[in-house]
């Protein structure tokens, strides 16, 4: 069974250089770095996607909420998500209403207690954003533990029930995209901003939270090229990160020397 949607986009990253850095996650706030080549967030992927499917029976119909930040971890989680064949619920989740519809919320340690306030029947998972990805700490709440529960879940995903291509795979404010929207759309955008199967994107996170995943993730993917995710930056860090990373392009950030992508080179 081939797959559908945007995982379909990380199968061909795999298969076309598995051993390839596909993501590389930064903090300057902590100092971390965690890289992942295609194989490696393939098997985190794969790992999410069984366990919301053995544990919480995500599949084709389900919505999945997702509160949190742009972060390596949160791209394993969305394509996880897309892998089952459900659709992610991108939402101010703490608004009222905010969780209508998700069967599974999975939200970042420091969100859960504001999310436990808010009605619903959504199973929850939160997650420390560790980067060595241990779990939470100082957290006796109801949600699961997201690294406790994904590390005994296979490294192999077979979905028991097939992904079709028009079924629903996000949900953003008045934004809806199938799964297969998903693919057509991150392809446009990526033909429009210019990045290459040899791009090496840096992403400013704030901005990448602003517009979404299609554009911080699966924009890149679409065009198979790789990511330098930076969550709160210091600028004076970036051209030295640039050059160390052979970053090529840069998405809501201008880094001397390397194009910003969506702008003309008069705009630059």
């Amino acid at each position: 069974m081939p797959p559908i949607g945007p995982a379909a986009l990380l199968a061909a990253a795999r298969d076309r250089d598995p051993g390839r850095p596909l993501v590389t996650h930064y903090d300057d706030s902590t100092g971390e770095r965690v890289e992942l080549s295609a194989t490696t967030l393939d098997n985190w992927v794969a790992k999410t996607a069984n366990l919301l499917q053995d544990e919480f029976d995500v599949g084709p119909g389900s919505t999945v909420a997702v509160a949190l930040p742009v972060h390596w971890q949160t791209a394993a989680v969305l394509l996880g998500i897309w892998s089952c064949g459900a659709a992610v619920l991108d939402t101010a989740a703490e608004d009222d209403g905010g969780l209508t519809g998700a069967d599974v919320v999975l939200a970042s340690q420091d969100r859960l207690a504001a999310l436990e306030e808010e009605d619903g029947d959504a199973e929850r998972l939160g997650l420390s954003l560790h980067p060595l990805g241990a779990g939470m700490v100082g957290y006796a709440g109801p949600a699961r533990d997201f690294a406790l529960e994904v590390r005994t879940s296979g490294d192999r995903f077979v979905p028991y029930a097939p992904p079709e291509a028009g079924a629903p795979g996000l949900i953003a404010g008045g934004l809806e995209l199938s799964l297969g929207g998903l693919v057509e759309t991150a392809l446009e955008l990526a033909g429009r901003l210019g990045i290459g199967p040899d791009d090496r994107v840096l992403v400013d996170a704030q901005v990448a939270a602003e517009a979404g995943p299609v554009a911080w993730l699966l924009a890149p993917l679409a065009a198979g090229a790789s990511i330098v995710l930076c969550r709160y930056p210091i600028a004076e860090r970036l051209p030295e990160r640039a050059a160390a990373e052979r970053v090529t392009a840069t998405l809501g950030r201008n880094v001397d020397g390397v194009r910003e992508l969506g702008r003309t080179a008069e705009e630059e």
